[in-house]
C-alpha cells in the first residue's frame, strides 16, 4: 500500500478548485475513439473514506479486458485533500487515486471511474480530470445521472437514451442488464462515447455495474479497514 501526501499548492479553496478546472477542462481530447472493448487491459479506481479520520483509501484493479481476469491491482492511502463540495469531489480523490495508478506494475489501459466525465455540471467530472493528469483514456460509468434528464432507454440490455443538459447530451444512460435500472456512462479523455458505452457492455457479464468498479471498491474497503485497524502493516504509515 502506497501512502500519498497533499501534494504542494494543491487547491484549498471551492474558487482556487474552478480555476484548476477551468484551466485542465481546455486539455481534455474529444477527437480519439479511444481502445476497443476486449482488448489490452481495463482499469476500474474507486475510493473508501473515513470522514472521521479524515482517511481517503484508493485502488486500481487491472483487468484483461477479453477474459476480465484480474492482472494486477494497487493501493493507496492518504489524508482527504479537499472538503466535500458537490462538483467538486475529483479534488478530495485525485491525489490517492493517481498514487494508485502509479504502483501499477504495468499499464492500466482504459481507465473506468465510478463517476463522471463530461457529464458534470462544468462538463470536468472526475474521469476528465484523472484522464488529464495522467494522460491515459478514461470514462466514467455512474449509478445516477447527478443533475441530468434522460428518458428511460428501452428494456433490454444494451438500450441507450441521451443524458441531457438542456439539449446537449453529456452522456448515455445504458441499461446493462435486462428490466434494471440503468448506468450513466460518459466520457472523461481520449475515448469516444460509443467506445465507452462498448466497453461499459463489455464489463458488465453478470452485473449492472462493471466489474472494474466492483473489484476497485472491493479493494479499497479492504485498503481502507487495514489501514484504520490496529495490528496491520501500515496503520501508522496514514498519519502523513
Amino acid at each position: 500500500m502506497t501512502t500519498v501526501r497533499i501534494p504542494a499548492g494543491w487547491p484549498a479553496t471551492e474558487e482556487q478548485a474552478r480555476a484548476v478546472q477551468d484551466e485542465l477542462r481546455s486539455r481534455v481530447v474529444l477527437d480519439e475513439d479511444g481502445p476497443g472493448p476486449g482488448t489490452g487491459h481495463v482499469t476500474g479506481v474507486d475510493v473508501a473514506y473515513d470522514d472521521e479520520r479524515d482517511v481517503v483509501a484508493a485502488a486500481a484493479v487491472v483487468l484483461d479486458a477479453a477474459t476480465l481476469d484480474v492482472v494486477a491491482e494497487a493501493t493507496a492511502v492518504g489524508r482527504v485533500s479537499f472538503p466535500y463540495v458537490p462538483g467538486l469531489l475529483a479534488f478530495r480523490e485525485i491525489p490517492t487515486v493517481l498514487a494508485a495508478l502509479d504502483a501499477l506494475p504495468c499499464a492500466p489501459g482504459l481507465v473506468v471511474c465510478d463517476g463522471y466525465g463530461l457529464a458534470h455540471p462544468r462538463r470536468f467530472g472526475l474521469a476528465s480530470h484523472l484522464g488529464v493528469l495522467s494522460g491515459h483514456p478514461t470514462i466514467g460509468v455512474a449509478k445516477n445521472p447527478f443533475t441530468f434528464t434522460y428518458d428511460e432507454p428501452g428494456p433490454a440490455r444494451g438500450n441507450t437514451s441521451p443524458l441531457l443538459a438542456g439539449t446537449e447530451e453529456v452522456g448515455r444512460a445504458l441499461r446493462t442488464r435486462d428490466g434494471v435500472k440503468p448506468v450513466f456512462v460518459s466520457v472523461g479523455h481520449r475515448v469516444s462515447l460509443d467506445t465507452a458505452c462498448a466497453h461499459t457492455l463489455a464489463l458488465t457479464p453478470e452485473y449492472r455495474v462493471p466489474e472494474s468498479t466492483r473489484r476497485a471498491d472491493s479493494l479499497c474497503r479492504q485498503a481502507l479497514k487495514e489501514a484504520l485497524s490496529p495490528g496491520e502493516t501500515g496503520v501508522s504509515d496514514y498519519r502523513v
